[in-house]
């Protein structure tokens, strides 16, 4: 089976290379900067690409269509995950107050939040399970990408890598 197409002369290949080639570097030093430049250029490509939800720059984790259903099913609601670490912090500071009225109060809500958090959990695990089921018959790692969407629900929104594409009561683009 061929390529399709004739393999191009030589002359052709570097007219279409374009820019001049950059001399050879002149000792080890320079070699290494030259590496070290191009090394932070490309991690900074692959960064912003992982940001906007390119796939050729996801982790093996974030890649695939299934994935990036998940990441808009879960982005599309909001949820009671985000939650878990100010009441955490509410949970500390009320410990260091001493007050026993205080701590019982705050110890009350992280418990609520906790309940709460549950009920939310099943509710996406189910939404996902739904919209996968719907989307890609025949997918056999569910209990992976439930997993995964449990995950990010419980990260702020502002620090979710890739970045939401849905915003929140907004139906997914993969609807």
């Amino acid at each position: 089976m061929g390529k399709g197409r004739a393999t191009p002369k030589r002359s052709e290949a570097q007219r279409r290379r374009g820019g001049p080639v950059a001399p050879p570097p002149a000792n080890r030093k320079e070699a290494a900067k030259r590496a070290r430049e191009q090394a932070a250029l490309a991690r900074t490509e692959a960064r912003q690409g992982a940001a906007r939800g390119d796939d050729r720059h996801l982790p093996g984790r974030d890649a695939g269509p299934v994935r990036a259903l998940v990441r808009d099913v879960v982005d599309a609601r909001r949820s009671v995950g985000v939650l878990m670490l100010p009441m955490a912090l509410i949970l500390v500071v009320a410990q260091l107050s001493k007050n026993v009225t205080v701590i019982n109060l705050a110890a009350t809500l992280f418990l609520a939040v906790i309940l709460a958090l549950v009920a939310d959990v099943v509710v996406t695990s189910f939404t996902i399970r739904r919209r996968i089921s719907g989307s890609f018959p025949g997918e056999e790692r569910m209990a992976r990408h439930i997993g995964y969407g449990v995950m990010r629900s419980t990260v702020l929104r502002r620090f979710r890598m890739p970045t939401p594409r849905v915003s929140p009561g907004k139906t997914s683009p993969a609807a």
